[in-house]
């Protein structure tokens, strides 16, 4: 199946980061290049997205996460999914 050209495929959320550690948001989806919300947790102007597009910062999510473990489990914030990594060690 191919997709249109220029359509990126909808961002997948990878997995929940530890509480105190960082989520991986490199991807340009989580960046709203036309409007700032207000985040969902600190109501403050933001042009960042989370995996379902909630408007928040992610240094308020990965505050989130800290404060709330179990139920970040559930993975409302998350980090991208990591491309597998192409290394061949096979050396026999």
């Amino acid at each position: 199946m191919t997709r249109p050209r220029g359509k990126k495929p909808p961002l997948e959320p990878g997995l929940v980061p530890a509480p105190g550690g960082l989520l991986d948001w490199r991807d340009s989806q989580h960046f709203d290049h036309w409007q700032d919300r207000p985040c969902v947790l600190c109501e403050q102007p933001t042009p960042m997205r989370s995996h379902f597009k909630e408007p928040v910062h992610k240094a308020c999510a990965e505050d989130w996460i800290a404060a709330n473990p179990v139920e970040a489990r559930l993975g409302r914030f998350a980090s991208d999914v990591q491309p597998k990594s192409r290394r061949d060690d096979d050396h026999a």
